[in-house]
């Protein structure tokens, strides 16, 4: 039982520091550019379903803020839980089919 905190009492790790730090900016950096794409050319431009719906539901600032606070609270989890390479590959992953194509989309226009 004396191990039960151990993975919360671990040395820093700056690697992970960072990732999260930049899964966290990537996070914000989604939500702004999704709430600005969404408020121009409406819903229809919104590709995850997920997405779509909870604003449907709940309505564009509510429901992208929901889904973002998810989204960073589990980012925070995994890296709680000493997962950093999880962490960078799902920064990674987010830069690359959220954050360039709305920035292709905002440039274009």
């Amino acid at each position: 039982m004396e191990h039960f905190g151990s993975r919360w009492e671990s040395p820093k790790c700056r690697f992970g520091d960072v990732t999260v730090l930049s899964f966290l900016i990537v996070q914000c950096l989604d939500g702004a550019f999704t709430y600005l794409g969404v408020s121009f050319w409406g819903l229809g431009i919104e590709a995850n379903p997920l997405i779509t719906s909870t604003v449907h539901a709940i309505g564009l600032g509510a429901g992208l803020a929901a889904a973002k606070l998810i989204a960073a609270s589990f980012g925070v989890l995994l890296h709680l839980r000493r997962a950093h390479i999880v962490v960078a590959f799902l920064t990674a992953l987010y830069v690359a089919v959220a954050i360039l194509p709305w920035t292709a989309i905002f440039l274009s226009q």
